[in-house]
Order: C-alpha cells, then sequence, then structure tokens
C-alpha cells in the first residue's frame, strides 16, 4: 500500500515517548511530578523529534506497583493535577503535533477500588462476578509472574472463605473479562479517555486478558479485544490499539486479528531480546535470524522497536543457556537481576557507556521496520539508581539541568519523593540543558535520528530484507518501497570490518544519509567499510540516471 493511502496509520511513522508523570517534571515543590510540569516540558520533546507520548497509569491509586494498581479509572492521582491540567497537557502537546496515548490497565484493579471492595464484602455482592473467585486453587494454576515475590496467583480471602485470582501481585485481583457488565465497565473507561482527547491507548499485559480462569468466552478468547477495537473505531477512527505481548513473532499474529480486527501495533520483544544476545557475543547472527524469520503483517498492523522500557529487560524468549550469556555481559551483579528473567539497567552502563556503541545500538533501533519507542532519559544516557530496587531502579527522577536535584524538582532533598542517579551519571555529568546545547551530544545524535526516520519513509513502510554479507559480526538489512531502498550497516563488534553489497544495478544511484563520523563513505558503493561499532544509512534510488552521489549526513559517533 502507498504511504500516501495510509494516512490514518499515523502511528506506522511515529517516534514514541515513554514517561511516568511522577518522575518527569514538578512544578510546584512538592517534590513529585505533575501535569503543569509535563506541560512545560513539551517543547522540549518536540525538539527532541518525539510525534507521540506514551503515558504510564497517572489515575487514583494506592501506587504500591508504580500506579499500575488503579482504584478508580476517572479520577486523576491528586498529587499529579487535576482533568484541568491533563486536558490542558493534551492540548498543549496537540499544539505541538504530539499525539498522547495513554495505559489502559484492564486485566486487575487495586484491591481497594470499590468495585472489588464490595465483592469481598459478600459472595451475593452485586461486584461479586466483576472477579474470579474459587472455593479452591486449580491444580495446575499459571506460574507467577513474580517468583520470589508471590508463590502464587490465588489469594485466599477469609471474609468469603474463597480465592481469588491475581496473574500479577495479591493486591491487584485480576478482572472476569468473561462478565458482560464488566466489558460495559471498561467501555465507559475507554469512551471517557478518548471524550477528553488521548489518541489511543497501550494496553498492558495483553495475552492475560484472553487466558485464564472465567476471564474470556471458552470457544473465542479473543472476542474482549475484538470488542475493544470495534468500539474504539466507533468512537475515534485514528485512535491507536498499542499492545504489550510478550510472545514470539508466530504467536504474537493472532492479537492483530484478521485485517485490523484486534491490536494494531504491538511490541516487538523477540526482536529486542535477540538484539541483546547480539551485542553480547558482538556477532550479528542471532538478530539477523529472527530479522528474517519475522513474519510480513498486513499495513493494518505493524511493531514498535524498543530498547529499554520501565519494566525489566526480560529475557524470557531466550534460551537458559542465550539469557545466562546476556546476564554475564550486561548484568553481572545479583541485584541487576530480576526473576530470573529480566535485568534492572538503562542502556547506557549496560554498554559500559561506550558512545560508540550507544549511538550503533540507537541507530540499529531506528533503522528497523517498525515505530521506535524511547523511555525517558534515554536521550541523555541516564543511569539506572543504585543498591537492590527491582524494577524501581529504572524509574530515576529525568535530570534536566545540573543542579543537586537536577531541575526536577524546586524541592529539597528531604521532600523529594524520587532519587536521582549518582557516581558518573549524575546531573552535573548528564542532564538535558547542556546535552541541548552540544552537537555532539547523545541528545543531539538522537534528535538527528528522529529526523532522518521520520524523513525516510521507506524503513517503515518497505519491505524488509536481511542480506547475507559473509560477516557474522555485521547486519545489513533493507526495507524497499517501490524504487528506493534503504540499506543500514550495523557493526556489533569492536573491530573494523569491510563488507562487500550487492551490485546497484544499471542506472542507480545512492546517497549516503548518516554514518558514524570517523569512517568516511567509501567511494566504491560496493565495498563499506565500518569503524568498530560504526554503522551507515543508505538510500539507493533504482533506475536513476546520474550514477552515484554524494550528500552524505553526518553524526559524530564521538562524546
Amino acid at each position: 500500500m502507498n504511504p500516501a493511502d495510509t494516512s490514518d496509520l499515523w502511528w506506522r511513522t511515529a517516534v514514541f515517548y515513554c514517561l511516568d508523570v511522577e518522575t518527569f517534571q514538578d512544578s510546584d515543590g512538592d517534590g513529585v511530578g505533575d501535569f503543569a510540569g509535563l506541560a512545560s516540558r513539551i517543547d522540549d520533546l518536540a525538539a527532541l523529534g518525539v510525534t507521540c507520548i506514551w503515558l504510564m497509569p497517572f489515575q487514583k491509586t494506592p501506587d504500591r506497583d508504580d500506579g499500575y494498581d488503579i482504584s478508580d479509572f476517572y479520577a486523576v492521582d491528586p498529587r499529579l493535577g487535576d482533568f484541568g491540567h491533563v486536558t490542558e497537557t493534551i492540548r498543549v502537546a496537540h499544539d505541538r503535533g504530539i499525539r498522547v496515548v495513554i495505559d489502559l490497565v484492564i486485566n486487575h484493579t487495586s484491591d481497594r477500588h470499590p468495585w472489588f471492595v464490595s465483592a469481598r464484602r459478600s459472595r451475593d455482592s452485586p461486584h461479586r462476578d466483576y472477579y474470579v473467585w474459587r472455593d479452591k486453587p486449580p491444580r495446575n494454576e499459571q506460574p507467577t509472574m513474580f517468583p520470589g515475590e508471590e508463590s502464587s496467583t490465588w489469594e485466599h480471602d477469609e471474609r468469603t472463605d474463597q480465592y481469588y485470582l491475581h496473574s500479577f501481585y495479591r493486591h491487584q485481583p485480576d478482572l472476569n473479562l468473561a462478565n458482560p457488565a464488566v466489558r460495559s465497565e471498561i467501555a465507559r473507561v475507554i469512551g471517557f479517555w478518548l471524550k477528553l482527547g488521548i489518541d489511543g491507548f497501550r494496553v498492558d499485559a495483553v495475552p492475560f486478558l484472553v487466558t485464564g480462569d472465567g476471564k474470556a468466552h471458552s470457544n473465542d478468547p479473543h472476542s474482549f479485544l475484538q470488542e475493544v477495537h470495534r468500539f474504539v473505531g466507533r468512537r475515534e477512527g485514528s485512535a491507536l490499539l498499542l499492545g504489550e505481548v510478550g510472545l514470539t513473532h508466530d504467536e504474537q499474529l493472532t492479537y492483530f486479528g484478521d485485517r485490523g480486527t484486534e491490536l494494531d501495533l504491538q511490541f516487538d520483544f523477540l526482536t529486542a531480546q535477540a538484539a541483546f544476545l547480539a551485542f553480547a557475543r558482538q556477532d550479528a547472527t542471532p538478530l539477523a535470524e529472527v530479522l528474517r524469520a519475522r513474519p510480513e503483517v498486513d499495513v493494518r498492523h505493524g511493531w514498535s522497536m524498543f530498547l529499554r522500557n520501565h519494566d525489566e529487560l526480560s529475557l524470557a524468549l531466550l534460551s537458559e543457556e542465550e539469557r545466562n550469556e546476556v546476564f554475564d555481559a550486561f548484568a553481572p551483579e545479583e541485584h541487576q537481576r530480576v526473576y530470573g528473567r529480566g535485568i534492572v539497567r538503562r542502556l547506557a552502563p549496560m554498554l559500559g557507556d561506550d558512545p560508540r556503541r550507544l549511538r550503533m545500538a540507537y541507530s540499529l533501533l531506528f533503522s528497523l521496520p517498525g515505530a521506535p519507542m524511547l523511555y525517558y532519559g534515554e536521550e541523555i544516557g541516564m543511569g539506572e539508581l543504585e543498591g537492590d530496587l527491582g524494577r524501581g531502579a529504572m524509574r530515576g527522577a529525568m535530570q534536566w539541568d545540573s543542579g543537586p536535584s537536577a531541575g526536577f524538582t524546586a524541592a529539597g532533598t528531604r521532600r523529594r519523593r524520587r532519587r536521582i542517579a549518582k557516581g558518573g551519571y549524575a546531573p552535573e555529568y548528564v542532564n538535558v540543558h547542556d546535552q541541548r546545547r552540544d552537537p555532539d551530544s547523545l541528545w543531539s545524535f538522537i534528535s538527528g535520528l528522529a529526523a532522518r526516520y521520520r524523513s525516510t519513509p521507506e524503513i517503515a513502510w518497505g519491505a524488509l530484507r536481511v542480506l547475507d554479507v559473509n560477516e557474522s559480526r555485521v547486519l545489513v538489512h533493507t526495507t524497499t518501497a517501490d524504487r528506493v531502498q534503504f540499506v543500514a550497516l550495523h557493526n556489533l563488534s569492536s573491530e573494523p570490518v569491510t563488507v562487500r553489497l550487492p551490485a546497484l544495478g544499471e542506472e542507480s544511484s545512492h546517497t549516503v544519509l548518516i554514518e558514524s563520523a570517523t569512517s568516511a563513505a567509501d567511494a566504491d558503493y560496493r565495498d563499506q567499510v565500518l569503524d568498530g561499532y560504526g554503522y551507515r544509512w543508505l538510500r539507493v534510488i533504482h533506475g536513476q540516471t546520474g550514477g552515484s552521489t554524494g550528500g552524505a549526513r553526518r553524526n559524530s559517533s564521538a562524546a
């Protein structure tokens, strides 16, 4: 399909940016980030090249799981502001051409939600069937998501002498999505937020919505997602459903539905995990194999690419041996690992803060077909917090300037609710203010990548192919749309490498779009020389008279 015919599929070429309002910017000096603070920073995100903000949960919550334990879907956490602040933030973002999507957390509620408070009072409660209850846990219950923190997915309720299902923490009882009343409630929640002007939803924990005891119709487990998609389409035709589906590519296909009947976009967990295995080995083979096998999807569907996010870097799709390789390379200390499957570190320290390697990784992210997603602070190379904090290590305060509170808040140290990174990742060394004014900074580099990605539509719309260049250390992939071919080369090793590309063909030309600064474009298109952790983007136009052209755009890989 021609990109000109798909203008309503805005998310296919979006640059996503995930943030937690609580950790982003405090406007009133109480030590907690808020919507007024976020609104004041929208221009910074626009300058970076962000086109869609994903807001983590900001509804009313006891805050026992970083906001994912919602106690009122229709209320704003009063620490963060009110509906006036929310709508003003959305307006400011829209005025800058930035869309806003929010988390849709409908697998469970907080145990303090009025529905559950009512449900546990009596077996005859009108809200009893809003949740999943049993007299005894099943013999073969599903494994807990949090080994070491939860021993079962069923919790006994003494007052009514039954067990309720909780796929996550015991204070997050699962909703019974087989109940039409629950589905109606969720539809009202979705309609409410769409009416306030948001542009879509990041749907949390999607596989848990269609599996589990009593949580879906057994003869049609995907019926709920189909209902949600139809409802969203009726209320706002261009709204996005972005799904968290941590499965293999083949397993993910069913969650797209038939020609756009369920999710529109899904995070590509398998490619992310293969990328870190390839980084650990300094060998592109694992990533190349995954990309070659990644199924093509209908144009109405798409992938969202990421390297890090607000959760642990899950390695669940790798074998135990492969997982240990990644652990040894990037999480050598036990407190950097969680649940036996994940890493709780940010990318810059994982890659040894090597500017060459870090830029190569982000160049790879933006060059792969799929909408890139950044987690707040990635654009400046923020580090994780020190100590055994689990996933909380990823969730420090945003570092805006070099002051002691990083420009995040005017509150003193005692009132500041969110910790700030220390050591070499402290604000005096890593902050937005300084990097925006440095053309050689990571912020400037990622801003350039975002601009180049947005101006190179064949990345998102072209057909993906991985080339065999007989050099396992280098990933060479292409995407082709009409006569235009995008070619990306990434050397995952620290040693210089030369690869030979196929011939262009008659009456074709090539242009260097972006490259690592110390590796000049070779005069011969076919022989590509890459420095250690080098990268190069090329645009090839087939059937155009004029031979090889210059016009190289270069971004420095030096810090």
